[in-house]
């Protein structure tokens, strides 16, 4: 899961794309998968719980993430799978999250405790 995060946040869609189960990666284009990695700025992630048994498993989580100068939280319950002896995202549950405008002189939602327009709003 946090392989994946981070994978996001260096924009390699083709780990993403790998760490698909194989039944789901038709479904993720390696282009699809990119453009939304340089849509978002991830700037946060948050483990809420995770439950790992040997062959599958259960993370739910928070990615923040900032794009038009919006603060987005991708919520969601995810399902793991084991295939090949590798960990792979199977699905997941999305929960509904507020999408919160950002003013320049808001802070910053990555807990910098600095103004949006000194951190992540600066381009």
């Amino acid at each position: 899961m946090r392989s994946r995060y981070s994978a996001y946040c260096r924009s390699e869609a083709e780990y993403i794309f790998k760490t698909y189960a194989k039944a789901k990666q038709a479904e993720n284009s390696i282009e699809d998968i990119a453009a939304f990695a340089a849509y978002a700025r991830f700037i946060k992630l948050e483990v809420i719980d995770e439950v790992i048994e040997a062959t599958s498993g259960i993370v739910e989580f928070k990615a923040h993430y900032i794009a038009d100068n919006c603060h987005y939280v991708l919520h969601e319950r995810s399902n793991f799978i084991t295939e090949e002896s590798l960990w792979r995202y199977l699905d997941g549950e999305l929960y509904d999250t507020p999408i919160v405008k950002l003013g320049r002189n808001d802070l910053c939602p990555c807990n910098s405790n600095k103004k949006y327009k000194k951190c992540h709003g600066a381009s």
